[in-house]
């Protein structure tokens, strides 16, 4: 199974505020679209929350959760563990938030796409763990324009050799 951290990352780290993202990126949005589409993504219970429609369509849906244990479209598990040990091994993992799963699951990702944007928010409540220790394989630069209001960069990273 591969697991990758998937998130749109500020800066100063900032991912969010209030159950909100911070940043509306068409690029970034039809980007993380195309990525997890077919696969597997596990959220926490507010990022759940914070989707517009539920679930997500044409992907399975993992929701931790201690409390809830039925949500329409979506497996429910109490724990991150719990949720891979349900996970096959050819099995391409997403986690899509929030901080405290992002914090849980970098020690045990292989993968991080991110979308680096050029700016740094004063009001964030959420932040992505820090990632200066893992090897950039990837960069894709994209500038400010009429659909996006901050220049903004995907990077893949892999964890560093050691």
């Amino acid at each position: 199974m591969r697991i990758t951290l998937i998130a749109a990352v500020a800066r100063n780290g900032a991912i969010g505020r209030d159950n909100k993202l911070l940043y509306w990126l068409p690029e970034d949005l039809k980007r993380f679209k195309r990525l997890t589409t077919g696969h597997t993504i596990i959220m926490g219970r507010r990022t759940y929350d914070s989707l517009p429609k539920g679930a997500l369509p044409n992907r399975r849906n993992i929701v931790l959760s201690r409390g809830q244990r039925q949500l329409p479209g979506c497996e429910c598990y109490t724990s991150l563990n719990e949720a891979l040990s349900h996970c096959t091994s050819d099995e391409e993992v997403y986690i899509i938030g929030g901080a405290s799963v992002y914090r849980e699951a970098m020690p045990i990702a292989d993968r991080l796409c991110l979308t680096e944007i050029d700016d740094t928010p004063a009001d964030a409540d959420a932040f992505f763990p820090s990632y200066c220790h893992w090897q950039r394989v990837e960069e894709e630069h994209h500038a400010a324009d009429e659909r996006h209001s901050h220049a903004f960069t995907f990077v893949d990273l892999v964890r560093a050799k050691k």
